[in-house]
């Protein structure tokens, strides 16, 4: 079954955290007023609530106004969030401010925070500059695709992102390469968990790989990334028989495990056939015939895999619908199910049009948090 969402414009950039343009719900902002009437400066607001869901960047809060959050921690480091120990259901206030977009939790003071600190001012001044560039090329594409412009248009600002991230690129590089602490080989070779099924390395190859590894390091540390990049793929030629025992390809019988479908034995068997036929295909990089046959095989299983009821599917949507649209939501959907053209995407389009509403009444508000205070306990960003 297709499950559709309409078109998106994504950019594929290093900067962009998320490009859905959402307008916020007011939070009781506080503003206070300047000499000059016209200039309101807004300050930061506090909301208290349950958390409801726990992510590495954020979590879903549930307000005692009644309102959904997400909250971004983005101005705390991984260290700071691990050592609070968060958890569901726990009661927690924010302090912070609502922002229009996902893109806004990424700051350049957020940014900054992995740069090693012997970055010169002069530097910084220059990568802020590039960054403040880079999210105004941001909102433009937005908007590009929102009014429906050409994708000339569109790859235009993309290729203008890029050029900017390689500039700053070319800055931070040597400061990074500086504060580098490679690890040793035997530290490497440890790391890639051959040990946890006793897979030996032959002597031979574990001297040839040291000498590349160690040249490696030298090149990567020189600056010299193509010469680098070459010699990190000569240590996977020698290492890829010993990955391949360590990470064997999935049987067929594996991949099945769990599958309660209702298959003949003689379709299972062909599809035994073009699995093991896909992946012997990949193996040998014939990646057309692979791409072939890993459609075959996902067509005509998929003619046995039952889709999902209009409640399991409504089941995720946080949402009460009105006795009408809920039919009329049924009746598109079980008749989009059926469909596999033009006519599905009609329906899912109707279907989606009927939803929307519900989307805004429900959506997220989003909040970059600057202070959080647990147990009258309160964490500032360090």
């Amino acid at each position: 079954m297709k499950k559709p969402f309409k078109k998106t414009w994504m950019i594929a950039s290093a900067f962009t955290l998320g490009m859905a343009v959402l307008t916020p719900l007011q939070v009781g902002a506080t503003t206070v007023e300047t000499k000059d009437s016209n200039i309101n400066v807004q300050l930061e607001q506090k909301i208290s609530g349950t958390i409801k869901e726990i992510f590495g960047d954020g979590m879903n809060l549930k307000g005692i106004d009644g309102k959904k959050y997400f909250i971004s921690f983005s101005k705390f480091s991984t260290e700071q969030i691990e050592k609070l120990k968060l958890v569901v259901g726990q009661e927690i206030s924010i302090e912070g401010r609502v922002v229009d977009d996902y893109s806004d939790f990424y700051t350049f003071e957020v940014y900054k925070k992995d740069l090693p600190k012997e970055v010169t001012k002069e530097d910084l001044e220059k990568l802020e500059k590039m960054f403040g560039e880079i999210k105004k090329l941001e909102k433009e594409a937005i908007h590009e695709a929102e009014k429906q412009a050409s994708e000339e248009a569109f790859e235009k600002k993309y290729e203008e992102i890029e050029k900017n991230q390689e500039e700053m690129y070319k800055i931070t590089k040597p400061y990074f390469l500086a504060n580098w602490q490679p690890e040793t080989f035997a530290q490497y070779l440890e790391g890639l968990g051959f040990s946890e099924k006793n897979i030996v390395i032959k002597e031979n190859d574990k001297k040839q790989l040291q000498a590349i590894y160690e040249e490696w390091v030298k090149l990567e540390k020189s600056g010299d990334e193509e010469k680098a990049n070459i010699k990190y793929d000569e240590l996977y030629t020698i290492l890829q028989p010993y990955l391949d025992e360590l990470y064997p390809p999935l049987t067929f019988e594996d991949y099945m495990e769990g599958m309660e479908l209702d298959i003949p034995v003689e379709t299972m068997a062909k599809l035994k056939t073009l699995y093991e036929d896909a992946q012997k295909a990949e193996s040998d990089d014939n990646m057309e015939l692979s791409e072939m046959l890993w459609n075959q095989f996902h067509e005509l299983i998929g003619q046995f895999i039952k889709p999902m009821t209009f409640e399991e599917y409504m089941s995720d949507f946080e949402f009460d619908l009105s006795k009408a649209d809920k039919e009329q939501l049924k009746k598109l959907y079980e008749e989009a199910i059926k469909l596999d053209n033009e006519l599905a995407n009609e329906k899912w389009d109707a279907f989606y049009k009927i939803l929307e509403p519900y989307f805004a009444i429900n959506k997220e508000i989003l909040f970059f948090a600057s202070k959080l205070t647990i147990n009258n306990q309160d964490y500032l960003p360090q």
